[in-house]
């Protein structure tokens, strides 16, 4: 219901804009607001990014050497 909402608000403010600025003017800016909005989204996106990043689990000491056994293991096998 509410993206209903926005598309309606969003339909009547470009209407408005055509109107008063033309469609020329009213182009260049509804570029520049969809533009805006992009980059805001993929702004939001990498600190979402980071902290689920933030809040993964680390590799504990077991893991590190049972990782570095395998290494080591793969290295003398050649």
């Amino acid at each position: 219901m509410k993206l209903f909402g926005f598309i309606a608000l969003a339909t009547m403010l470009g209407t408005l804009l055509l109107i008063f600025a033309g469609p020329l003017f009213g182009g260049v800016l509804a570029f520049g607001l969809e533009v805006g909005c992009i980059f805001w989204g993929l702004y939001l996106l990498k600190d979402i990014h980071k902290a689920v990043l933030a809040s993964s689990p680390k590799k504990d000491k077991v893991q590190r050497a049972y990782d570095q056994y395998v290494s080591e293991r793969s290295e003398q096998l050649k």
